[in-house]
Parts: C-alpha cells; sequence; structure tokens
C-alpha cells in the first residue's frame, strides 16, 4: 500500500516554486506577493494562514498577512480588498474561510480581482474551469491533481467517485477530474448527503475523493480492493489523551482502509499541505500574467 505522504509531494513543488523564484531575483525582478486577510482568532484559520505565510518565506515569496478583528463591517473588508485589487506590487489575493456570519462570503469572494483570485473561488474562474480555460483551480483540488501527478497514479478511464459537493472541493475535483487533461479523463460520480446506497456506489470506485466532514466516515467495506482513497477531511476530535486534548481526524479509516486500497492519504500529512503547494502555484501563475 502506497502512503501518498503530502510533505514528499508538496516539497517536489517547492523546490520547483524556489527555482522559479531565485530565476526571477537573477534577473532583477521582485518576487510574487501574496496577500491574505485574517479576521478574528479562530485556532484552525491562524494554523493555516501561518502555514501560507511560512510556506511562502520559504520558496522566497514575499507576504503580507492583514489581521482584522471578527468585528469588522462587510464594508470595511471591501474596501480592504479594493486597496490590494490596485495594489500593483500584490499578486495574489486571499481571504481566509470562514467569515463572521454577519459578512457575506459571495460578496466577498466577488469582490477580489478575477486576476488576483488565487483562491480560484471567484464565478470568472470557475466559470472557466468548467469551460476548460486557463485560470486559477480552487487550491485543494489542484494540490489533489499535483499529488496524483507526483505519485504518477493512472486515472485515464477509471470511475472516480467524490464524496462532497462544496464549490471549493466536491464540484471542481470533479470537473478536473473529468477533464480530458493529464491525470484526469475519468468517469466521475458526485455523492452527497442525499444520495441513497452510497457503500454500492463507493465499492464501483477506482479512486474515492472523500470530501464530507465526517471523521472517519469511509470504512473499509465501502472501498474496493486496489482502489486509489485521497482523503480530504480535516476535523479536531476531543481526545483527553492527546497533548492538546484532541486530535485530527480525516474522513478516512486511515488503519482499516490501508489494508484495502493500493493508495491512501494521511491526515494530517497529506492534502492539506498540498492544498498549500497549490495556492501558491496559483500565485506564481499570477504574478506571471499580471508581469508578462
Amino acid at each position: 500500500m502506497l502512503v501518498l505522504d503530502g510533505k514528499i509531494a508538496s516539497q517536489s513543488v517547492k523546490e520547483s516554486l524556489t527555482e522559479s523564484t531565485k530565476q526571477l531575483k537573477e534577473k532583477g525582478k521582485r518576487p510574487p506577493h501574496l496577500a491574505a486577510i485574517l479576521i478574528g482568532n479562530n485556532g484552525a484559520s491562524e494554523t493555516y494562514v501561518a502555514s501560507k505565510v511560512k510556506f511562502c518565506s520559504e520558496i522566497g515569496f514575499t507576504s503580507t498577512l492583514i489581521r482584522l478583528d471578527d468585528t469588522v463591517a462587510e464594508k470595511e473588508l471591501l474596501a480592504k480588498i479594493e486597496e490590494l485589487n490596485t495594489d500593483n506590487k500584490i499578486d495574489g489575493i486571499l481571504v481566509q474561510l470562514p467569515l463572521p456570519k454577519h459578512i457575506s462570503e459571495a460578496n466577498i469572494i466577488d469582490s477580489i480581482h478575477p486576476d488576483k483570485d488565487v483562491d480560484g473561488f471567484h464565478p470568472v474562474s470557475v466559470g472557466r474551469l468548467v469551460q476548460g480555460l486557463d485560470t486559477f483551480i480552487p487550491a485543494t483540488p489542484y494540490g489533489i491533481m499535483l499529488m496524483l501527478e507526483h505519485f504518477q497514479l493512472t486515472t485515464k478511464g477509471k470511475h472516480a467517485v467524490v464524496i462532497g459537493r462544496s464549490n471549493i472541493v466536491g464540484r471542481p475535483m470533479s470537473i478536473l477530474l473529468s477533464s480530458n487533461i493529464p491525470y484526469g479523463n475519468c468517469t466521475v460520480t458526485i455523492c452527497h448527503s442525499h444520495t441513497p446506497d452510497l457503500k454500492q456506489i463507493t465499492l464501483q470506485a477506482d479512486i474515492i475523493i472523500a470530501a464530507l466532514g465526517k471523521p472517519e466516515f469511509v470504512k473499509a467495506d465501502m472501498v474496493k480492493a486496489g482502489a486509489i482513497v485521497i482523503d480530504v477531511g480535516i476535523t479536531r476530535v476531543d481526545d483527553a489523551t492527546a497533548a492538546k486534548g484532541y486530535r485530527i481526524k480525516g474522513d478516512v479509516d486511515f488503519k482499516a482502509v490501508s489494508t484495502i486500497a493500493s493508495a491512501v492519504s494521511p491526515v494530517p500529512g497529506g492534502v492539506g499541505l498540498m492544498t498549500i503547494a497549490g495556492l501558491m502555484k496559483n500565485t506564481l501563475s499570477a504574478y506571471e500574467r499580471r508581469n508578462q
């Protein structure tokens, strides 16, 4: 059984991006610049943003972290985003989700200029993805595609089952896997909370993408022998025996599924690291488009 180690795959991306940044600096050009907006003090969001800032530093990118209180008015947040939109030294903008309830996620996503939408959530980016045009791919699906590429996993002609239909993972993942691109060309089934006989569908899958947010939902008896299983889930589960009082669980029962599948991604240490790698590749692309 192959462990789809995100540390190994993301290190390959990191080395490539580091070399690209080095070449830019040797030509006397500035490095790509990512601006991240963090609202409030959500522990998980703090961790995610810190990881992105650290990755930027390691590959030579410039990063700017903008912290706003969770009482910030939507109007004020929109003004800050517009300021970044018009700043020629900023290549990519991300607003860490989730947002406080009084702020419209849709309004914030729409306000980011499509040329700086390195998260790939803007309707323009999504529309271009559906049409098979060059665009920013949402970071997690992009990271999964990079993982498939790194480990050279065959996808052509395979049946992929995506569990979860979010705009952030499930829907774009299904589009990528079914597209006529390297590590695509799958026949794709999307499953969700209203799918009957889910187990009967997953047992037909050559590839399972689990992105539903339920700890250890995918059990061994749901997986066909030799299937590839990619775990997108990440949930904090209370555990008094753990040093931090909780453990991080994925959507897949890793230990049990590992006895059946041919390849499984771990949590932590899998897709999460690849998500950041995908985000950074988008940031470099944004820089290149704006500095052609």
